[in-house]
Formats: C-alpha cells, structure tokens, sequence
C-alpha cells in the first residue's frame, strides 16, 4: 500500500524573502513532505520517505536569515483556512505590579534588609566554610597531594626566592631605603599572605612601582639617611594594610573601578621611565637630583655630564645587557624559561665578581647589612599620618587594579575560584602584620607571579618556601651582600621596569579607542611633567569625565522592523529594517536620570523632524502620530526623568502625539506607577513587545489617513476624536501597501506579521 502527496513541478521557484509560511502551523509542516509508506508484512515494518522541496515549499536564504523567539508566541486557537484567511496575533498583556506589592521589593534594598541577609548566611555556614573563610590555606591544605604538588611547589619556592633577593635590596634602594628593609618586606608579608590570601600563584613583595610612591612622598618630608624616614615608610605600610582590609571587609573594592586600565597603563609607563632615569646615577657616577618629574632629572644628568665616570658605566651596562638577553630568552624559548628567573642573581653575581677583580673608587657598594631576622616593634609618628593618606590610597588603588587582576587572570587559569575581598583582606593582614617587623609596602609583583606561574606552582606552599628562602638569606647571606655594587642593583631595577613602558598598549589603543589613548597620552604626560599625584588626579579626573560624557549623552537607536520577522533592531545597523510612516520607534540605551533627561528630549523632538533614512511602508501620512519608546535596556530611572515623561507626554499631547511604552522592567514599571505616570499615559500604551505597539499604532495610523479630511480636520482636536472611535480589523500587507480601504481580500504577503483579530480600543 502506497500514499503518496501531489508533488509540485520542479521548475516552480519560491517567492524571494520567503523564509516560511505563516499561514501554516509550524514552519515545519509548510515543507508539506511527500510520504511513501510500505507495509511490510509478517516482518511488520515500515519504511517512510520525505522528499523536499515539495508545494509551497521555501528555499531558505542562508545570506539574510532572521529568528524571531516570539514568532511561535503569535500563534492563536483559531487556525488559517485553505482561503488564506491572515492568522490572528494576541497581543500579550503586560503586568502591571501594584504600588503596594512593590514596597515589600524596595524595602528589600534597604539597609536593615542588607544586615538580615548578611546574619542569614551567617548563620547557614557549616564549620568547614567558617573555617574556609577564615584561613583560605585551610582549602589546599585539606586537599593537598604530596607526590603530585610538593615538587612543583618547591621549585616554584625556590626560584622566587632566588629572584626575590637581589629585587627586593634594589626595589629598597630605590625606595629610598637601606636594602635590609627590602629583605624584611620580603619574609614576614609573603608568611602572612600565604595564611590569609586566596591565591596559590601570586607572589607578593616589594615591587619598583610601589617603591616610587614612597620615595615621592618621604623624600618631602625627610631625607633618606634619616631615622624618620624609614618610620614613616613602615608607618605607610601599616596604612595601606588597614585601608585594604576596611575596602575587602566592606566589598567596596567596586569604587576603583572608576580608574581605567587606560589611566593605569599611562601612569605606569611614566612611572617606569621616571624609575629608570632615576637609576641614572648609578650608571654615571655621580648624585643626580631626585624628584618623581622627568624635566628635573634631565637637567640634573646634564648639569652633571663632566663628572661622568666610566667603570661604574661600563660595569652597569654590562650587567644590564646580560639581565636583558636572559630575560628575553627565558620568555622566546621553553627550554630557557630557568634564565628568567634566574637573571637577578646573575647579575649580583657578576657584579660582585666583577668588583672583587676590577675596584674602582668610582663603583659603589652596598656596604655592611645587619644580619638576623626582624625583630617586633610597634609602628611609630603617626603625626605624619595625614599627609601619607593620598599615597596610602593610591598604593591601595594599585594594589587593586594590578594585583588582584593578575591574581584573578592566574586563579582562571588554574581553574579554582578567587573572591576578590578575600584577596584585599590577605594583602592588608600582610601589610599590616609586615609593618610590625619593620617593612614598608608590598603587593603582587606581576613579573614574579608569571614565573611562579611558570615554574608550575600549585599553592600556596610555593610561598613559605619562598620565605624560608628569604629567611636563609636574612640569617646567613647578609655579610656576601656587602661587596654587591650599586650598578647591579641598578641594572635589575631598570631591567624590570623596562617591561613596564607599555608603548605596544598605546599602539593598539590608537586602532581601537581614541578617547582611550587620548586618555593614556594625558595621563602619561601629566606624570612625567607634572608629578606622580598630580598625574594620576588628572588622569582619573579625565577618566570620569568621559563616563560622565557618555553617561549624559546616552545611546539612543531608532529600531526598523526586520523583513519576514517580528523583529525589530536598530536601522543604522540594520539597512534592510524597515519602518512604518507615522510611527517612530526609539531605544534609549541607559538608564535614565537628571543628567541626561534634556538630551534625550531633544533627540526625541528631533526625531519628529529627522526620522531616518530607512525604508518606510504603512499609510502615508504627513507627520508623526507615536512615538514607541522601547524600555528594556533602561534598568533605572529617577524622579527627574519621571518629571521629564510627564513634560514629553503634555507636549506631545498638544501636538496630538501619543507616547507608548514596551517592555519596561518592574522597578521602572513601579517607578512610574508611583509616580501617576502609567494613569496619566495610558494602561492601553504599556505593551510587552515592540511589535504589539506597533500594530496597534499602525491601526490608529490607517484610521486617521482614512478619517484625514478638511471637516474632520476644522474639529478641535482630531487625536481626542480618533481614541473615542475603533479601528478596522486590517492585515498589515494591507496597511503597509497604503491602501485607504480594508481590502476584501486577506490574501497578503505571508511574511507580514497580521494585526489583531479583534478591534482595539483604546
């Protein structure tokens, strides 16, 4: 037994723009397969075949294809006729929230309702969380796998600690201090960090960038060789760790969120090449001027050229070109990784190597360092402590933007969670119990992570090593640190910081953003002319202006319709959407507050006059009679701007323009029903979809074509007469075609969504 469908001729070619057939069921059945069917027999079974293309089948276009997820949502009870009756759309009802039931949601923002949720987690918490919280070494810890981790841990220690040694003595010197106190901010703050922070793979200590801010703001208040100065670095760092702690106890870590990577990669280029010139003196062999401003530090290297020597040039770059050729073979090729890492003690070793052969008067050296481990002491003249607090912020904003990014990118990496908190919380306990054994600030050192990262290690064990290692140094190394020349501390720093100019950053800033690299050349140059505060101050200030700038002056989209959907998207972006004449469909891309209500009100008026340059169908009116405006990406809004709706709809009211609103979300919603907005507007103009305003405004658009007459227009006002009246059941091919007239016929384009099967009144 065979049954088979009449297969239509092969030669018989689809419409164009015909992606399926409404009139059907499901795009599915409009494929209507031809199906054999064989019976089998005593073997029952059956074979069935589907050939395609078939009767009105569509070719899809897979160059312009659209989805529309409510498409199927049109779909209605009664079903097309074989006549081509249009199939009727429901328009969906939207759902307004009464003021009263809101309140329950706003109260929930309150503080009161903030602590209650905070006291319920606290109370759900297992003894095991309590602890995870506390002590975040306690989740390797637990889980911790001796064969498989301890080696890679250990290695990982140990070459950290070996490149820790010789950076933190010159990160000390240039920060003004005697290279021990770079030692000690190296052992007891990794100890710390290791017990309290969340990350296995960051390696905290001194860095150059940090070690500039407190060399730019001691060197105002007392001179390097003076006791004051070093308390106040150890002061600075006891500021730092509580103001970390009060920013990750408080999650209020968001707030430096406002300085952007822009501002951060100009300052610390800046930074790095007012670090290396300050170095400069090491090379050259004589006293330069110190001062965090490049114009001063020229002047001071020219004004010096005839005290120039050569041995402490000679030696200095020599190491310098060493550190530089290992540094750039330990990242080009793997088999070389080891020569990263192990470039600071080369050069120590060959400086020293090379002063113990070759001394010269003119090559500096370290000079005596106390031997032993730090001992306890209380952090002392605090009165000091008010003008440290703008450095003590911005050592913390570093910290922020810098190590805990790196220690987010490396967690990421490693596949294990990282609570960004959590992490400022580890780094203000380091800090803070670092200042009681006579360190100064310390952070995550991003060339430092990456070889840690590199040498494989796993957790947090990696760290102890590391300060097990700088404890062995503090304990037996110090007397073989003496005769370490001052042109090879200097060779590391500026072989460290010379990754920091980040030229390439700015380069491809230039291809991307302007506005970003117009921000990075301020900020760059206003610290290297102006200072390191000032410059930051600047670039931050221009930072926020720009969201202030773009906050004020939102993004606003005039939406088409896209052919053969109920899609609608912006016109610009999309020159095949269409539009319809006499209606206006606009997306406000922000929320919306007092500063940029008269923007928006003016793009608005403007869009009366200057619509777009898209295709247009419907009725040809004269003017526009609705304006949509699409809520959805507008998250807030304020009593100024409900003031302002309020304003927009009596003017338009007066030049007979209705507003209608689609998709708001539920606290602008409630918003606005507080506010009498959605009473004096209209419940009938709140729609769920772009699509339903649509229909119905391009219904009362046919209306008023129809009804457009001199009689009717001498009445007084001919929007008032049009919501007493009710509009015809028209198709929307019908009304995109221009006829005046409801055509007897419903056979329109089947790509075209159909109005309502049922009269709207407003």
């Amino acid at each position: 037994m065979i049954i088979s469908t009449k297969i239509q001729k092969k030669n018989e070619k689809p419409p164009p723009e015909k992606l399926f057939d409404p009139s059907s069921d499901s795009p599915f059945l409009s494929f209507a397969p031809q199906i054999l069917f064989w019976w089998g027999g005593k073997k029952q079974f059956a074979f069935f075949f589907f050939f395609f293309p078939l009767s009105n089948a569509p070719l899809v276009r897979m160059d312009s294809t659209y989805a529309s997820s409510s498409y199927p949502d049109l779909s209605s009870p009664a079903m097309p006729t074989a006549g081509g009756v249009s199939r009727p759309v429901k328009i969906i009802p939207l759902q307004h929230p009464s003021v009263g039931a809101g309140s329950s949601s706003s109260s929930s923002n309150s503080p009161a309702a903030f602590f209650s949720g905070l006291a319920t987690k606290w109370k759900r918490l297992t003894f095991l969380q309590f602890i995870d919280g506390l002590f975040p070494c306690y989740r390797w810890i637990r889980t911790y796998r001796w064969r498989d981790d301890f080696q890679v841990d250990l290695i990982a220690g140990l070459t950290i600690g070996i490149m820790l040694v010789p950076q933190a003595m010159s990160y000390a010197k240039l920060a003004g201090l005697e290279p021990i106190y770079g030692l000690y901010t190296g052992f007891v703050p990794i100890f710390v960090y290791a017990i309290f922070g969340s990350s296995r793979q960051l390696a905290i200590g001194p860095v150059a960038l940090v070690s500039l801010l407190v060399s730019n703001v001691l060197r105002g208040i007392a001179g390097p060789s003076d006791e004051l100065y070093t308390e106040l670095a150890i002061v600075l760092a006891l500021m730092v760790g509580i103001l970390e702690c009060i920013l990750g106890l408080l999650r209020l870590g968001w707030l430096l969120r406002f300085i952007s990577h822009s501002v951060i990669s100009g300052f610390t280029t800046a930074s790095a090449v007012v670090i290396g010139l300050s170095q400069a003196k090491y090379f050259l062999g004589y006293n330069i001027t110190q001062s965090s401003k490049i114009v001063p530090l020229i002047q001071s290297i020219i004004a010096g050229a005839d005290q120039f020597a050569w041995p402490p040039f000679v030696m200095g770059s020599g190491i310098l070109a060493v550190l530089l050729v290992m540094k750039h073979l330990g990242k080009s090729r793997k088999q070389f990784r080891f020569l990263r890492a192990a470039g600071p003690l080369t050069g120590v070793i060959l400086g020293t190597t090379l002063a113990k052969i070759f001394h010269h008067p003119s090559i500096s050296l370290i000079g005596e360092i106390p031997q032993g481990l730090p001992s306890f002491s209380v952090p002392k003249n605090f009165g000091y402590a008010k003008s440290l607090i703008p450095t003590a912020f911005l050592i913390t904003g570093v910290a922020i933007l810098e190590s805990v990014g790196i220690a987010k990118a490396l967690a990421a990496k490693n596949g294990y969670e990282l609570d960004s908190s959590q992490e400022l919380v580890g780094l203000g306990l380091a800090n803070i119990f670092g200042s009681f054994f006579s360190s100064y600030p310390s952070t995550g050192s991003f060339s430092r992570s990456a070889v840690s990262n590199e040498s494989g290690a796993k957790t947090g064990l990696s760290g102890i090593i590391t300060g097990i290692v700088m404890g062995c140094a503090l304990l037996f190394l110090t007397p073989l640190f003496e005769f370490i020349p001052q042109c090879a501390l200097a060779a590391i720093v500026v072989s460290a910081v010379i990754g920091l100019v980040e030229y390439e950053e700015a380069i491809f800033l230039w291809r991307i953003d302007k506005k970003d690299f117009l921000l990075w050349i301020i900020t760059c140059t206003t610290t290297l002319f102006l200072g390191i505060e000032i410059g930051v101050l600047i670039g931050v200030g221009v930072s926020l202006a720009f969201v202030i700038h773009e906050s004020a002056n939102p993004h606003i989209a005039v939406l088409g319709r896209l052919p053969g959907t109920t899609v609608y998207r912006n016109v610009q972006q999309y020159p095949e959407a269409y539009t319809y004449h006499g209606i206006v469909v606009v997306r406000i891309d922000a929320p919306i507050y007092f500063a940029n209500t008269s923007y928006i009100k003016d793009r608005l008026r403007d869009y009366e006059v200057n619509v777009d340059n898209s295709i247009r169908r419907g009725p040809e009116v004269e003017r526009i009679y609705f304006v949509i405006l699409e809520m959805s990406p507008v998250t807030y809004i304020d009593s100024s701007a409900v003031q302002a709706l309020k304003d927009l709809h009596q003017e338009y009211r007066s030049r007979d323009i209705q507003i209608a609103i689609t998709n708001p979300n539920r606290e602008v919603l409630l918003t606005l029903s507080k506010a009498g907005v959605v009473e004096l507007i209209g419940k009938e103009w709140y729609f769920v979809r772009v699509h339903d305003a649509v229909q119905v405004c391009l219904q009362q658009v046919q209306s008023l074509h129809q009804t457009s007459s001199p009689a009717a227009e001498s009445k007084p006002n001919r929007f008032e007469r049009l919501l007493k009246q009710r509009g015809e059941d028209l198709s929307v091919a019908e009304l995109e075609s221009g006829q005046r007239k409801a055509s007897a016929s419903r056979n329109g384009d089947p790509n075209l969504e159909p109005l309502l099967s049922h009269k709207f009144t407003p």
